[in-house]
């Protein structure tokens, strides 16, 4: 797309630095070609190893990302007292399973209070950024 065109009327042209390195040194950057491709191709291989695992085992946990919200105002009463509460908390430290066919599942949040969800978290960052902004403009930050 851009060709060197020569020298152009009225332009000048940076001088162009004759000096292979910046500390004149005959060992500069001997190596550098061989330790940049061995860690290229190390962190290739660890990143690459990585990303399969975190592909393999993200679909395997958050598949369905609708069932860690399926709560209502009941639930998030409940486990907010579980929560504060632990001590008043009278009944079962487990999840709720249920057979379908081709094995075990567990029952939503809106029917378990002991599933996991992500309703409250997202909803306790959320007020901590409203109160952490609201402080700051009292503060007149």
């Amino acid at each position: 797309m851009y060709e060197d065109l020569g020298a152009q009327p009225g332009m000048q042209r940076p001088p162009s630095n004759t000096t292979p390195n910046p500390f004149n040194n005959a060992f500069y950057g001997a190596g550098s070609g061989f330790i940049r491709d061995g860690l290229g191709a190390y962190g290739e291989r660890i990143l690459g190893s990585g990303t399969e695992y975190v592909q393999s085992n993200v679909s395997k946990y958050f598949s369905d990302p609708q069932y860690y919200f399926q709560v209502n105002n009941q639930y998030v009463k409940n486990k907010l007292k579980v929560i504060l509460f632990p001590f008043l908390h009278r009944g079962h430290w487990t999840r709720i399973a249920e057979q379908i066919p081709g094995g075990l599942t567990h029952k939503p949040p809106i029917y378990d209070i002991n599933a996991p969800d992500l309703y409250i978290p997202f909803m306790a960052f959320g007020t901590y950024v409203v109160l952490c902004g609201f402080t700051i403009g009292l503060l007149g930050k």
